[in-house]
């Protein structure tokens, strides 16, 4: 069996769970195939009610049983799959862990403060930077996305100190958004970095730097476009709470 029953797990097991629990032993060959959602559907029950059957087996979540499925399997195909997806909860997971709440409201306080926010971003990191400056312009805020590195090393020198530039960049190592974050700290405005190297400059600039993790491996070798999600995880945060205020 997949999931090992005794008496102490089937007590704490409601009826419904233990038949979520029993359709998963019983269809095991299947498992790496199936998503929460398709178990919940085939048990006529529901994503919380499997996810709570599993965890109540002494498993931490549905990505931890389909880990065990992967020595069982011999389908390349779907053992790699099933490892990037392991791979992508563990990413989503250490980025929630990783940001400071606290900083998160100190960012909302930044924006509220500043009478415009510009927004800075290069690379892969632009896609997530426009994208945060138009949620702010939809809630009224004035925000301006500068993606050109001349404007962004032009613009960075006439920031006044009512205003707040937010930098998206995950390794903090881009020497244009760099040079623009000494400039406006001569200039007096705010800034407000979201990076993933603690170790960068750009966070030693920031007065308000928010850290994310970042997985430090990528399976596309040849070129640097290791994945934004930490950047788009800290974006969504302040974004959404920005929007109920």
């Amino acid at each position: 069996m997949l999931i090992e029953l005794n008496k102490k797990i089937v007590e704490c097991l409601t009826k419904t769970e233990l038949g979520v629990i029993r359709f998963i032993n019983e269809n095991e060959e299947r498992l790496s195939e199936l998503s929460i959602v398709d178990i919940a559907f085939e048990t006529y029950t529901s994503p919380a009610t499997v996810s709570r059957a599993i965890r109540k087996a002494n498993l931490h979540g549905f990505n931890e049983l389909r880990c065990k499925c992967l020595d069982k399997a011999n389908d390349n195909s779907l053992n790699l799959a099933n490892e990037i997806m392991y791979q992508s909860f563990n990413e989503t997971q250490n980025i929630i862990e990783s940001i400071s709440v606290r900083r998160i409201l100190q960012a909302i306080e930044r924006i509220d403060a500043a009478k415009k926010v510009y927004v800075f971003g290069r690379g892969l990191s632009e896609y997530v930077a426009e994208e945060f400056s138009f949620k702010l312009q939809l809630m009224n805020k004035d925000s301006m996305f500068i993606k050109d590195p001349n404007i962004i090393r032009q613009k960075s020198k006439q920031l006044k100190e009512d205003s707040l530039i937010v930098i998206f960049s995950l390794n903090g190592q881009t020497p244009e958004l760099i040079e623009a974050a000494r400039n406006v700290k001569i200039g007096g405005a705010k800034i407000l970095c979201c990076c993933c190297n603690p170790s960068s400059e750009l966070i030693a600039l920031s007065d308000t730097p928010l850290i994310g993790y970042s997985e430090p491996y990528s399976r596309i070798t040849q070129y640097e476009v290791k994945s934004r999600l930490p950047l788009y995880v800290i974006s969504r945060m302040i974004t959404e709470y920005y929007a109920q205020k």
